[in-house]
C-alpha cells in the first residue's frame, strides 16, 4: 500500500505543479525541479533513488519515441547538417573539455594537496555524462516562448541523437578504465553504435509497419505503438547487436510517425496522439521532479567524501561555466564555418540572434542524472562525480531555463506568424478541396444522387472557407457562417445528449446501444472544439496587418490581411495563357492573384494599373508582407 500512495502522491504533485506552472505562466519543468529540491527535505518524504536502468530503459525509450513521432522527417532532413554539428560534435567537443577541466582540479590540484587523483577517464566520463541537452526541457521551453520553427527543430533534433553519442563515449570511458582503447577501436565502436542503432531502427519500422496495416481496430493499434520505442530499444541494445538503443528508437519514432497517414486508420491516429500525449506528459514531468527528489540523499552522500570542501564547490562551479561555455564556442564558430566552406544549408544568411539563443539553449535532464549512476562503484571520487551532474542538471535548468523566455524577448527573435500560419493552412485546405471535388468528379455516375453530391461539395468547401474567414478581415463586428455553424451546432449536440440521458436514466435501450451513440455525438463535438482551440487568435490582434515601422498608410489599415483568392493554384492571367511565374501576389481588393514584377508578364501591376486597387500581399508561403501601390509603404 505504501508504494501504491507514493505513486498516487508522485502523479498528483506533478498534475498540480504542471498545473501551476501554466497558471503562473512558468515552465513546468523548471518549477517541478524546485519543487522537488524543497520535498527532498521534507521529513516524511522517503529516499528516491533513481536507477540507471529504469531511466535508460523505462523512461529514455518512450520519452525519445513521443517526441520523435511528432517531429517532422522533412524537416529533420532538411537541418541535418546543423543536428548533426550539435548532436555528434558538439557532444564530443563538450566531453573532451569538460574532462580536461575536471581531471585538472580533480587530478593534478587534488594530487598536489595529498588526496587520491582522478584518472583521466573518470574525468572524461563525467564529461561525456553532462554533455548532452535533454530533450524535453530545450522543446518545452523553446516552443513556449515562442521561438522560430527553424531554432525548434534544430533543437529537437539535437536532443533526439545527442544522447547515442554521449552514451558511447560513455562506454568507451568505461572501458578505458580495463583497457585502454585506440582511435581506431573508439572510431569503430561509435560506426558500430550509430550505424546498427539505424538499422534496427528501420527494420523495427518495416515489421511494425506491416503488422500496423492490418490492425483496423484502434485499441489494438495503439496497444502495438505503446510497445514499439521498448522493442527498438531492446533490440538493438542486446548483447548480440551491441548497437544504440536510443538510435534506434528515434529512427523508429521518426519512420513510424512519418508513415502514419498511410500505415493508419484515422481513428487509429487520434487514439494513438492522445495517449501519447498522456503518457509524455506523465512521464517528463515526472521526471523533473525526480531530479529535484535526488538532492537531499546526494548531498548526504557527499559528506564522506576525503576532498575539501572548497575544491568540490572550485570543480562544480568550473564543470558548469565550461557547459555553459564550450557550447557558444563550438555553435558559432562550426556554424559559419559549415556555410563558408560547405555552402549554406538552407537559403538566406545564419541569424546571429539565432546562434545566441541555440548556443543559451543547453538544459540537461534526467539523462545525465541516469548516465552519472552507471560509473563503476570502485571509480574514484564517486560521489563528487554524482553531485556535479546534479548540480549541472539543476543549474542549467534554473539558470539557463528561466533565463531564455528573456533572451528571446531582449533579441527580439520573430516567433512563428499565427497570420502566416492561417495563410498557408487556408491555401492546404483550398488545395485539398480542389483535388477531392476532381476526384469527386471522376466517381460520379448518373444514378449517384444529386442531394448527396451537394452535401459532399458543400462539406469540403465549408472547411476551406472556414479557413479564409479567419483572416478575410481584421474586425470581428459580425459572426461567420462557420462560427454561426459551430455555435448552433453545439447547441444542438447538448440538446441530442440530453435527450439520450433522459433515455439512459429510463432504462428502455441497451447501454451498448446508448454508448455508441454518445461515442458519436463525442466525435463531432470533438471535432469542433479542436476547431475552436486550431483558431489562433480568431481575427484578433495576432492576425491584425502588421503596422510598417514608419506608420501606416490609410490604405494599409483598411485593407484586410487576405482575402480568398480566385486563383489558389497561380496567376489567373498565366494559367489562362499557359504562362509561368516566378513570385505571386495576391491583389487585397478583389482576390486576383497576379505573377510579380520579377515575372515576365508582371501581372499583379497590370491588374493594379487596370483596376486602382491600392494593396496587393504576397501570395508566397513564408512571407507575409503588404504592398501600398498608392502611398509605396511596405506593411
Amino acid at each position: 500500500m505504501h508504494i501504491a500512495i507514493e505513486v498516487v502522491a508522485l502523479v498528483a504533485v506533478v498534475a498540480a505543479g504542471a498545473a501551476l506552472a501554466r497558471r503562473i505562466g512558468i515552465s513546468a519543468p523548471l518549477l517541478l525541479v524546485v519543487v522537488g529540491i524543497a520535498a527532498s527535505y521534507l521529513p516524511f518524504i522517503p529516499r528516491v533513488e533513481l536507477q540507471p536502468e529504469v531511466v535508460l530503459v523505462g523512461f529514455l525509450p518512450p520519452l525519445l519515441y513521443s517526441a520523435a513521432i511528432k517531429t517532422s522527417l522533412v524537416d529533420f532532413s532538411k537541418h541535418r547538417r546543423s543536428i548533426g554539428l550539435l548532436s555528434v560534435g558538439l557532444v564530443a567537443f563538450t566531453a573532451l573539455g569538460v574532462g580536461v577541466v575536471t581531471w585538472w582540479l580533480l587530478g593534478r590540484v587534488a594530487a598536489s594537496i595529498g588526496q587520491q587523483p582522478l584518472p583521466f577517464w573518470a574525468a572524461f566520463a563525467i564529461g561525456a555524462v553532462v554533455a548532452p541537452p535533454d530533450a524535453v526541457a530545450a522543446t518545452a521551453i523553446a516552443k513556449r516562448v515562442g521561438l522560430p520553427r527553424r531554432i525548434v527543430t534544430i533543437l529537437e533534433g539535437e536532443s533526439l541523437l545527442n544522447d547515442a553519442t554521449a552514451l558511447v563515449c560513455l562506454r568507451t570511458a568505461i572501458t578505458a578504465a580495463v583497457v585502454a582503447p585506440t582511435v581506431l577501436h573508439v572510431g569503430l565502436d561509435f560506426l558500430r553504435a550509430a550505424g546498427g542503432g539505424v538499422l534496427v531502427g528501420i527494420v523495427v519500422t518495416f515489421v511494425l509497419a506491416k503488422i500496423r496495416r492490418r490492425f483496423a481496430d484502434p485499441v489494438l493499434d495503439t496497444t502495438l505503438s505503446l510497445t514499439a520505442p521498448f522493442v527498438a530499444y531492446i533490440a538493438a541494445e542486446n548483447h548480440y547487436v551491441h548497437a544504440s538503443g536510443v538510435l534506434a528508437v528515434v529512427v523508429t519514432g521518426l519512420l513510424l510517425g512519418h508513415k502514419a497517414p498511410i500505415i493508419q486508420s484515422a481513428k487509429s491516429r487520434m487514439s494513438e496522439r492522445t495517449n501519447w500525449r498522456t503518457f509524455q506528459f506523465l512521464l517528463e514531468n515526472t521526471v523533473f521532479l525526480l531530479i529535484g527528489l535526488q538532492t537531499r540523499w546526494i548531498l548526504d552522500d557527499l559528506t564522506a567524501s576525503p576532498l575539501p570542501t572548497w575544491l568540490i564547490a572550485t570543480t562544480t562551479v568550473a564543470v558548469f561555466l565550461a557547459v555553459v561555455l564550450l557550447r557558444p564556442i563550438w555553435v558559432i564558430p562550426t556554424t559559419l564555418l559549415s556555410r563558408r566552406y560547405l555552402g549554406p544549408s538552407r537559403p538566406g544568411p545564419v541569424s546571429r540572434r539565432a546562434l545566441i539563443v541555440v548556443s543559451w539553449a543547453g538544459m540537461r535532464g534526467v539523462v545525465t542524472l541516469a548516465a552519472v549512476f552507471t560509473l563503476p562503484p570502485s571509480t574514484p571520487h564517486r560521489e563528487v562525480l554524482v553531485f556535479i551532474a546534479l548540480a549541472v542538471t539543476a543549474g542549467t535548468l534554473l539558470v539557463q531555463g528561466s533565463t531564455l523566455p528573456w533572451l528571446v524577448r531582449r533579441l527580439r527573435l520573430p516567433g512563428p506568424d499565427p497570420a502566416e500560419d492561417a495563410l498557408q493552412e487556408a491555401a492546404v485546405l483550398q488545395g485539398a478541396h480542389r483535388a477531392a471535388i476532381a476526384k469527386l468528379d471522376e466517381l460520379t455516375q448518373p444514378s449517384d444522387p444529386p442531394a448527396v453530391l451537394d452535401v459532399l461539395r458543400q462539406r469540403g468547401e465549408a472547411r476551406a472557407q472556414a479557413a479564409w474567414e479567419r483572416l478575410g478581415r481584421p474586425e470581428s463586428e459580425y459572426e461567420t457562417p462557420s462560427e454561426a455553424y459551430r455555435r448552433l451546432r453545439i447547441a444542438m449536440l447538448g440538446a441530442e445528449r440530453s435527450h439520450i440521458l433522459k433515455v439512459r436514466d429510463a432504462g428502455l435501450v441497451a447501454d451498448e446501444v446508448l454508448q455508441r451513440a454518445q461515442s458519436a455525438l463525442d466525435i463531432e463535438e470533438s471535432i469542433l472544439d479542436r476547431d475552436e482551440d486550431d483558431d489562433v487568435g480568431g481575427r484578433s490582434e495576432d492576425l491584425r496587418p502588421k503596422v510598417p515601422p514608419g506608420g501606416a498608410c490609410s490604405h494599409l489599415e483598411e485593407a484586410p490581411l487576405v482575402v480568398t483568392p480566385n486563383t489558389p493554384d497561380g496567376c489567373e492571367e498565366c494559367l489562362a495563357t499557359g504562362g509561368s511565374w516566378v513570385h505571386l501576389r495576391l491583389c487585397l481588393g478583389c482576390g486576383h492573384v497576379g505573377c510579380c514584377d520579377s515575372s515576365v508578364m508582371k501581372h499583379a501591376s497590370k491588374h493594379h494599373d487596370s483596376t486602382t486597387h491600392p494593396v496587393m500581399r504576397s501570395f508566397e508561403p513564408g512571407e507575409t508582407w503588404r504592398w501600398c501601390f498608392v502611398d509605396e509603404k511596405l506593411g
